[in-house]
C-alpha cells in the first residue's frame, strides 16, 4: 500500500469513528430523558405504562391464570421485550412495559382482553381463541400480480384439526369469527384448510388486517380480562443507574483502550480505535433497530466488548508470531489474519448460533439479550477483521515498519498443564459440591435452596401515599433501607406513580409480623396515614412458562453449538468437551450464588447466558490452535503425541486466554466499583463467571478432550 493511500484509508476510519461518536453522543444525551433520538430503556431504566386486569371469569384455576399470564407476556412482547407480566393477588394480572408513556393509547392498541370463538353457520361454536397460536397481518400478491392484505393465520395441533374438519363440511359457506359476542369477520370458505395454517382475505386496508389479527391475538386468552387501572410508573432504577453504568463503561472502555496499547503497542493503538468504532455502532444500532436496552442487555454489549478485544488479541498474537519467525512485518501481518480468521469466526459463529436460538425461542429477559448480544457479535467481527486490519495497513504504509512496533512472541517452555488434571478436576468437584453442599444447608434453615428473588417467587406488594413526590434516588437511599431492615435482604424493587405522592414497593412474600412491621416503619418514620397503606401478594414476574422457554432455548442452542463444534473439528470430543466445561462453569457461578446468597432474580438469567457465552468463545480459540497442531504431526497420534500438542497448545494461546479475560474483567469490575446495589449483585457472578471461564477454558476443557480421545475410540485413536 502507499503512503498516500494509507493516509487517505486512515483519514476516512478516523473521521468517520469521529462522526459516529457525535452521533452516539447524541443519542446517549436524549436517553434516559425521553427525546426522540434515544435509545429504547426498559422497566427497570426508565419506567413505562403499568395496566392491571381483573379476571372476569369466578374462581379461575391455577392453570389458566398461568397459561392466561403467558400468552399475555407473548402479546405485548410487540411493545418491548422486557415487559413484565404478574399475578396480583387471585384474580388479577398486572402487565408492565418499558418506555411508553401513554397508558391510553396502549389500551386502545391492545385492547380488552376477551373470549374468541369460531362458529359454524348455525352459530355452533367448532374451536376457540386458544387453539390459535397466532394472527399477523400481511401484503401477499395474488395470482394476478394484485397486493391484497390479509390475516394469516397458525393454530395448534388441536386447532388444525378443528378448523380441518370444519372447512372441509362447509365449503362455500360462512364461518363467522366472534370476539365477545360480536361478529369481527364473515370469512367464506374457499376449500378445506387442513395444514395448520389459514389466511382471511378481503381487508380493504392493511390497517383492517392489522386490526383483526390484534383482535384474534389478545381473544385466544384461557380467561376473560377487565381494564381494572392504567397508570405511567416511575423507573426501578432510577437516572442514578443510567448514569453510573455510562460512567463505568466509560472507564473500562478507557482502561482496556490503555491496557490494549502497553500490551501490543502499534497494534494495540490500531485495536482501541477499533474499539471505540465498535463501541458507537453498537449504540447507534441500538438506536436504529429500536432495540430496548436493559440490565440484561447491558450485559450482552459487555460481552460483545470483550469478545472485540479478544479477536483482536487473536489477531496480534498470530502477528507477532509469525514475526518471530523471521518473516517481515507486512507478510506477518497477513498471515496473522489469515490464520486467525478460522479462531474468530468458529468462537463467534458457535455463539452467534445461541444467541440466534434464544432469540427465536426465549422471552422477556432471555430476548432481550440476545438482541444485544447478537448486534455485539456482528459488529466485534467487522471492526476485527475489517476496521482493525485497514489501520494496521495504514499505520504501516505511514512508516510504521519495523518490527519493534508489534513485538514478536516470547519463547516459551511448554507448560505441562495435562499433568496436573487431576488437580484440576479435584478443585471443580470441590468448588461444585461446596456449592450443592451449600444448597442444602440453606434449604434446611430457609426452606429454599437458593435466594431466590421476587422474579422468580413473587412476593408482597406494599402501595402507600408519602404525601409528597420522592425521586428514584431519594426511595433507593431513604426508604429502600428502612425495608431492607425489616425483610433482612437488598433484592427490594421500587417504584412511584408519576404525577402523584404513591409509592410502591415489592418485597419477598412477608410474614404478618413483617407487614405490621414495615406499616410501622411507614407511618412512624414517614408520617404516611395507616389508611393510605395497602398490601396485596403478587405472582413472580418470570412465570413457570417463561423458565421453561429460557431452559428450552439454552438446550437448543447448546446442542446447536455442539453440532458446529463437531461439523468444524470433525469429532465429537471437541463438542462435548467445551459442553461439560459449559456446565461447569455454569454450576460453579450457581455455588458462587448459593454460598454468598446473592439474589437469584431477573439478571440471573442473564449472567448465566452471559457466562455460557464467553465460555465456549473461549474454548474454541484454545481447540483451533489443537487442531491446526495436530495437523501438522505425521504419524501415529499416540497419548504420548496428544499430550504434546494439547500443552503445546494451552501455552501458545495463554497470554491471549489472560489478556482476554483481564480485558473483559475490567469492563464487568467497573460495573461493581460504580454501580448502583442491584447492579452490584449482578455484576458480581458475572465476575465470578469470567474469572472461572478463564479457568475452565485452560485447565478443564482441553483435558476433558485428552481424556475422551484417550478412552472413547481408544482402538480407532491407535490404529492412526
Amino acid at each position: 500500500m502507499k503512503k498516500s493511500k494509507g493516509a487517505v484509508i486512515l483519514a476516512v476510519i478516523l473521521a468517520s469513528i469521529v462522526g459516529l461518536s457525535y452521533y452516539a453522543s447524541l443519542i446517549l444525551s436524549s436517553t434516559g430523558i425521553g427525546e426522540t433520538m434515544s435509545i429504547p430503556l426498559g422497566l427497570d431504566l426508565s419506567g413505562g405504562v403499568s395496566i392491571t386486569y381483573q379476571i372476569v371469569d369466578e374462581n379461575p384455576s391455577a392453570e389458566d391464570m398461568s397459561d392466561t399470564i403467558y400468552k399475555l407476556q407473548k402479546r405485548v412482547e410487540s411493545y418491548s421485550t422486557e415487559t413484565s407480566v404478574y399475578q396480583v393477588g387471585d384474580d388479577r394480572i398486572t402487565v408492565e412495559i418499558p418506555g411508553v408513556t401513554d397508558a391510553n393509547e396502549i389500551l386502545r392498541e391492545l385492547g380488552n382482553p376477551g373470549s374468541l370463538e369460531f362458529q359454524l353457520p348455525d352459530g355452533t361454536v367448532y374451536m376457540t381463541g386458544d387453539h390459535v397460536a397466532n394472527a399477523q397481518a400481511e401484503t401477499v400478491t395474488d395470482a394476478y400480480g394484485n397486493k391484497e392484505h390479509v390475516v394469516a393465520l397458525t393454530l395448534t395441533d388441536e386447532g388444525a384439526g378443528l378448523f380441518g374438519k370444519a372447512t372441509s363440511d362447509n365449503v362455500g359457506k360462512v364461518l363467522p369469527i366472534v370476539y365477545d359476542g360480536e361478529v369481527i369477520s364473515y370469512p367464506e370458505v374457499q376449500s378445506a384448510i387442513t395444514g395448520g395454517t389459514a389466511q382471511i382475505s378481503g381487508m380493504g386496508t392493511f390497517e383492517a388486517a392489522d386490526a383483526l389479527a390484534t383482535q384474534i391475538r389478545i381473544g385466544s386468552l384461557s380467561l376473560e380480562l377487565r381494564e381494572l387501572e392504567s397508570s405511567v410508573v416511575g423507573a426501578q432504577l432510577g437516572s442514578q443507574a443510567i448514569s453510573s453504568s455510562l460512567k463505568a463503561a466509560a472507564i473500562g472502555l478507557v482502561l482496556v483502550m490503555v491496557f490494549m496499547i502497553i500490551m501490543y503497542a502499534v497494534p494495540g493503538a490500531a485495536a482501541a480505535l477499533a474499539l471505540a468504532g465498535y463501541t458507537v455502532l453498537v449504540i447507534a444500532t441500538l438506536y436504529l433497530f429500536e432495540i430496548t436496552l436493559t440490565l440484561p442487555g447491558i450485559a450482552g454489549i459487555i460481552l460483545g466488548i470483550g469478545m472485540a478485544v479478544d479477536a483482536n488479541v487473536i489477531i496480534f498474537a498470530r502477528i507477532r508470531e509469525e514475526i518471530a519467525t523471521g518473516k517481515t512485518v507486512s507478510t506477518s501481518m497477513k498471515i496473522g489474519f489469515q490464520k486467525a480468521m478460522s479462531a474468530i469466526l468458529d468462537g463467534n459463529i458457535t455463539t452467534l448460533l445461541a444467541a440466534v436460538v434464544l432469540m427465536a425461542l426465549g422471552s422477556g429477559t432471555v430476548k432481550g439479550f440476545a438482541y444485544t448480544l447478537m448486534i455485539g457479535i456482528v459488529l466485534s467481527m467487522f471492526t476485527a477483521l475489517v476496521v482493525t486490519r485497514w489501520i494496521l495497513y495504514s499505520l504501516y504504509a505511514l512508516g510504521l515498519k519495523d518490527e519493534k512496533f508489534y513485538g514478536r512472541a516470547r519463547e516459551r517452555n511448554t507448560i505441562n498443564f495435562l499433568g496436573k488434571k487431576g488437580v484440576f478436576f479435584a478443585v471443580s468437584v470441590a468448588v461444585i459440591a461446596a456449592g450443592f453442599i451449600g444448597m442444602g444447608v440453606h434449604k434446611g434453615i430457609s426452606g429454599s435452596t437458593l435466594n431466590y428473588g421476587l422474579d422468580f417467587m413473587g412476593g408482597t406488594s406494599t402501595t402507600a401515599d408519602f404525601g409528597k413526590e420522592f425521586t428514584i434516588e431519594q426511595i433507593e437511599s431513604e426508604i429502600v433501607p428502612k425495608v431492607a431492615e425489616i425483610t433482612g435482604d437488598n433484592d427490594i424493587m421500587a417504584n412511584k406513580v408519576e404525577g402523584t405522592t404513591q409509592i410502591t414497593v415489592k418485597t419477598r412474600t412477608l410474614t404478618v409480623e413483617e407487614r405490621e412491621a414495615l406499616d410501622k416503619v411507614l407511618t412512624e418514620d414517614f408520617g404516611i396515614e395507616p389508611s393510605t397503606i395497602s398490601s396485596q401478594s403478587i405472582s413472580s414476574t418470570i412465570s413457570g412458562e417463561m423458565r421453561s422457554d429460557a431452559v428450552v432455548a439454552v438446550i437448543v442452542s447448546t446442542v446447536c453449538m455442539l453440532i458446529y463444534i463437531w461439523f468444524r473439528f470433525k469429532d465429537i470430543r471437541f463438542g462435548a468437551s467445551a459442553i461439560v466445561a459449559l456446565i461447569h462453569d455454569v454450576l460453579v457461578v450457581l455455588a458462587v450464588y448459593a454460598l454468598m446468597r446473592i439474589s437469584v432474580g431477573n439478571t440471573f438469567i442473564a449472567c448465566m447466558l452471559t457466562i455460557i457465552g464467553y465460555s465456549v468463545n473461549d474454548t474454541i480459540v484454545i481447540f483451533d490452535r489443537i487442531r491446526e497442531n495436530l495437523g501438522k504431526r505425521t504419524g501415529k497420534q499416540t497419548p504420548e503425541v496428544l499430550a504434546e500438542v494439547a500443552n503445546l497448545s494451552l501455552t501458545q494461546t495463554l497470554s491471549r486466554s489472560i489478556n482476554t479475560s483481564i480485558t473483559t474483567f475490567i469492563m464487568v469490575f467497573m460495573l461493581f466499583v460504580l454501580g448502583v446495589s442491584s447492579i452490584r449483585e449482578f455484576a458480581l457472578p458475572l465476575m465470578a463467571g469470567l474469572i472461572c471461564g478463564a479457568y475452565s477454558s485452560v485447565c478443564i476443557a482441553t483435558e476433558l478432550w485428552y481424556v475422551m480421545k484417550l478412552r472413547l475410540g481408544k482402538k480407532k485413536l491407535l490404529e492412526k
